[in-house]
């Protein structure tokens, strides 16, 4: 077969067909009375071979050592060529990812692309100033798609910069809600944290249903993170977590604060205070815990919670009775 018929077969141009023979790749086997190039039907099928390796993303030096080698075993080099997709796979992501959030962002010209494209570099910046830069400056500068500051809020370490995504996040309104909810459900407890963290400082009513859902997370952070939040948006529904939180000692002046905004109305403040004393009264928690939930009792309006320092004044416990006392004598001078 001459060069015409092979490349005809194989759909490989006779200029790439040359190319291989240059290489050593392909030897035609023998030359026409003319001189042409003459293949026969095993330089066909070396052809084919040579192919299929391509396809598979081998370079032609790679195909070359392939067909040359008796001794060669394809198992290390399919395993490089395995990693080395993956690595483009994971490359290309990250392109196809960042090119949305720059067409999310709908900059006006190529000037505005540049800026949101250092931005979103600086974000992934090495430095912690950098990326603490870039959070404060996405909110007046540059508008960052949110799902790019959701991301980024979720795996900050550094506590500026995380503080700095999440006053961003609070005023890129309410998009980043959900991203943020399905980051509660993360198996690394850290960036559920973040999660919470990053909900309990969104404005508006939005960001309220997933903080009450959070109350039953089997994360005990994410509970008292949630149950802070709520209390200050006055959701009585944090209760009995608050309640939780100052028997076992863990946020728990910041748990009695919320649960004293809790108390805004009797009703309300009566619940309060019967929880407290409920867990005094039949939970027999330890002493620590018992002078927390005196001391929070004192920050709870109305009657209900009177009553109970004034039994607590004469407790058995000599720290709780004085606590109580204590208590009490304020609440009569105000």
């Amino acid at each position: 077969m001459l060069i015409g018929e092979v490349a005809r077969r194989s759909g490989v141009s006779a200029r790439m067909l040359r190319h291989y023979e240059s290489l050593g790749l392909v030897r035609p086997s023998g030359r026409t009375g003319s001189g042409f190039r003459e293949y026969s039907g095993e330089d066909l099928r070396r052809i084919f071979h040579i192919e299929s390796l391509r396809s598979l993303g081998l370079s032609l030096r790679e195909i070359g050592r392939a067909l040359e080698d008796p001794g060669f075993t394809p198992a290390a080099l399919v395993g490089d060529l395995i990693r080395k997709t993956h690595e483009r796979i994971t490359a290309e992501t990250e392109l196809l990812r960042r090119l949305r959030r720059i067409d999310a962002a709908d900059p006006a010209d190529w000037e505005g692309v540049l800026e949101i494209t250092a931005l979103l570099q600086a974000l992934g910046a090495k430095s912690a100033d950098a990326r603490q830069r870039a959070a404060l400056s996405s909110v007046d500068k540059v508008p960052v798609p949110v799902e790019a500051l959701v991301e980024a809020a979720l795996n900050e370490t550094d506590p500026n910069v995380a503080g700095a995504l999440r006053w961003a996040l609070a005023r890129s309104g309410d998009g980043g809600v959900a991203l943020l909810a399905e980051g509660l459900g993360s198996p690394m407890a850290a960036v559920r944290e973040r999660a919470v963290r990053s909900l309990a400082e969104l404005p508006g009513d939005e960001a309220t249903t997933p903080l009450r859902e959070a109350l039953a997370h089997p994360d005990a952070a994410v509970r008292r993170y949630a149950a802070l939040a709520l209390g200050t948006r006055g959701v009585a529904d944090a209760v009995p977590t608050l309640i939780d939180m100052i028997v076992v000692g863990r946020n728990d002046t910041d748990a009695a604060d919320a649960l004293s905004v809790l108390a805004s109305d009797q009703a309300t403040a009566d619940r309060i205070a019967t929880g407290l004393v409920d867990r005094l009264a039949h939970d027999t928690p330890p002493a620590p815990a018992r002078g927390r939930l005196t001391q929070a009792l004192g920050g709870i309006p109305g009657a209900t919670a009177s009553r109970a320092l004034v039994e607590l004044s004469h407790d058995g416990d000599r720290a709780v009775a004085l606590t109580a006392a204590y208590l009490l004598q304020l609440r009569d001078t105000r």
